[in-house]
């Protein structure tokens, strides 16, 4: 029964697409991995600033770590369609930080190895990374060269057999535990078309990384890397010499699409979570979700996340399709990133002094979310795009 058009409870979720009944297969596999492996854990990671690298080879042997390629590699013969429920359900583990990690493996550091990479290159480190055998990095950002990728100075010089490199990369997530780094890196001249991608094998002379301490993502390894005179073989080359610049654009848009999907979760999983609070806690004698002033701010999250949700799979329907889903993407991403934070400030807020301490978790959701307005390209590139698309 309703009363003036209000239900008495919430309505079902049905499946939205591009997403099927196999993919909530899938979804019930990763979610119960998660709950039963990974949040257990997340307190102790965060507290140790650090995650085992166990997690990695666990979820390689799951097939995890390989869900939209090939069977012939090691993968599940997926699409990106289940890499998204992957994102997604890592979003769910209480640590942004450990989602990070695997998420900077699987989605960022290894595709373009994956797209852009020989046979040899496939063999040498997709296979072995879609086992959990070796973990990637993606190193393009510089203590001076972040948004504007043309100024990035590391120099690699050619000489006998390959290229020896000279540089730092910095903010670099999982840096300090990557067995391999893909690197942008300049072989020519100031432009664009001077830049080149290196796959640089972490264990060679000259090869230094740092952890960095920072506000948020504390299960994560964030580094400063340094390279003095390492040797890279000329057949570490990734793509065409001088075709660097294109290869950082092509990979962009999964990287801000992956971003997008986690965020939508995560800002449904902190709503849940508040959502149980707010029934359980009590004032003037009755639960706080009753009062007006909350339900209204229930309404405000839900309205955000289903409009940041129809955002974000409408710009991954268009990218599995094939389609050029820059605009689409780029909405999504700037979009949900900032909507994130808000979601999680709100959820804090109701939480009233119980939300400001670290066992509830909805501080470190607070914490993490606040990199996501900067991550993958910060909302004002985000809008400078947008606005290029539009013509002006």
């Amino acid at each position: 029964m309703e009363v003036k058009g209000i239900p008495e409870a919430p309505a079902s979720r049905r499946l939205v697409p591009p997403f099927t009944e196999e993919h909530s297969e899938l979804r019930e596999s990763i979610r119960s991995f998660v709950e039963r492996e990974l949040s257990p854990h997340v307190d102790q990671w965060e507290e140790e600033r650090w995650f085992p690298d166990s997690v990695i080879e666990r979820m390689g042997e799951l097939g995890f770590l390989g869900l939209d390629k090939p069977e012939e590699y090691g993968g599940q013969g997926g699409d990106a369609v289940h890499e998204a429920v992957l994102a997604e359900e890592l979003a769910r583990c209480g640590s942004a930080g450990l989602a990070a990690g695997i998420g900077a493996h699987v989605a960022i550091a290894t595709p373009p190895v994956w797209k852009f990479g020989t046979e040899d290159q496939r063999q040498r480190y997709v296979v072995p990374a879609i086992k959990g055998e070796r973990i990637a990095a993606l190193g393009i950002t510089e203590p001076d060269a972040g948004t504007d990728v043309a100024s990035l100075r590391t120099h690699a010089e050619k000489v006998d057999g390959g290229w020896q490199v000279n540089g730092e990369k910095t903010y670099i997530t999982n840096g300090v535990r990557a067995g391999f780094l893909v690197a942008a890196v300049r072989t020519g001249g100031e432009s664009h078309d001077g830049i080149s991608f290196l796959i640089i094998d972490t264990d060679q002379p000259g090869y230094r990384a740092s952890k960095l301490e920072k506000m948020g993502w504390h299960a994560s390894d964030t580094a400063l890397i340094s390279l003095e005179d390492v040797f890279v073989p000329e057949e570490n080359l990734l793509g065409e010499e001088g075709g660097g610049f294109k290869l950082i654009m092509a990979n962009f848009q999964w990287e801000r699409l992956f971003m997008a999907l986690g965020s939508v979760a995560g800002m449904e999983r902190c709503f849940e979570r508040t959502l149980e609070f707010a029934l359980e806690r009590e004032a003037f004698g009755r639960p706080i979700g009753n009062f007006q002033s909350i339900r209204h701010r229930f309404a405000g999250m839900a309205t955000t996340i289903e409009a940041g949700r129809a955002i974000t799979y409408q710009a991954l329907r268009r990218f599995v399709a094939g389609e050029d889903a820059t605009r689409e993407v780029t909405i999504a991403k700037l979009k949900t990133q900032r909507d994130a934070f808000e979601v999680a400030d709100t959820c804090l807020q109701i939480h009233g002094g119980a939300g400001y301490m670290v066992e509830y978790g909805i501080e470190r959701a607070a914490r993490d979310a606040r990199l996501g307005p900067i991550g993958g390209g910060t909302d004002e590139i985000m809008r400078e795009i947008l606005g290029k698309l539009s013509g002006l």
